[in-house]
């Protein structure tokens, strides 16, 4: 029990002492806004890199020199809230994420999410959501990388399993005309979702595909987009599975 005492102690810390950070952080802005968008990230960075140490985690990486430096559309599997983490703590670019509209709950957590140009997306409002996939197309467009898991919700089935891809999930790379970057994750649920409320050790490996441009697919795979990602990222959970 004492990992998640201290992540949930660091959390707290982190959000209560970054309160005046956050405030820097908005008048650096005012001045540059790059350098509040580049101190941001690292900062948040650097934060999720503690978490990963504190829960004594493991993580492989594979194909990381895949990812073009380019704005790009990340699509992957999930199945921990630990995903975001490991993601994130790797990112060289600014790059948001696709959350859902819950996260407006949470007060300073919602602030740091909106200064890393997160897009909270209400799945249950048809118009909205037209309006949050327009925003991260604008993103993209601006040089910000986005970052979704097109299976909607954290997939708390078998191990290697995957939920169904939504449909339009990767509209965001179709309209902007970004590449896709196959994104598979294997083994974050070990870390805290397969014995909540305890924290363990565990060794996770992240892969990163190769760079896919749905305007240089065939018309029948671009028909079947989520699929082909899918199977993609299927395939190599599948493959990696004997390196945990």
């Amino acid at each position: 029990m004492i990992r998640i005492i201290l992540v949930a102690l660091f959390l707290f810390l982190f959000l209560l002492l970054g309160i005046p950070v956050l405030l820097i952080e908005h008048l650096i802005g005012i001045k540059n806004k790059r350098a509040k968008d580049v101190s941001s990230l690292r900062i948040v960075q650097y934060a999720f890199r503690l978490i990963i140490w504190i829960s004594g985690v493991d993580v492989t990486v594979i194909g990381e020199e895949n990812i073009p430096d380019e704005p790009v559309l990340f699509a992957g599997n999930h199945r921990s809230y630990f995903d975001i983490v490991l993601t994130y703590a790797r990112c060289k670019r600014l790059t948001g994420y696709i959350a859902k509209k819950e996260m407006l709950r949470y007060p300073l957590l919602r602030d740091w999410m909106k200064a890393l140009y997160c897009v909270f997306l209400d799945r249950d409002n048809v118009k909205e959501g037209l309006k949050s996939i327009l925003l991260a197309i604008d993103y993209v467009k601006s040089g910000i990388s986005i970052c979704i898991f097109p299976e909607g919700t954290r997939n708390r089935g078998e191990e290697l399993s995957m939920l169904p891809f939504k449909k339009g999930s990767l509209k965001i790379a179709e309209k902007s005309g970004c590449a896709i970057v196959p994104m598979s994750i294997n083994n974050t649920n070990s870390i805290f979702e397969a014995h909540i409320p305890k924290i363990k050790k565990a060794h996770v490996v992240i892969e990163y595909g190769t760079p896919i441009y749905p305007k240089e697919l065939d018309r029948d795979t671009k028909k079947h987009l989520e699929e082909y990602i899918q199977n993609i990222i299927q395939d190599t959970i599948n493959r990696n599975a004997s390196l945990v």
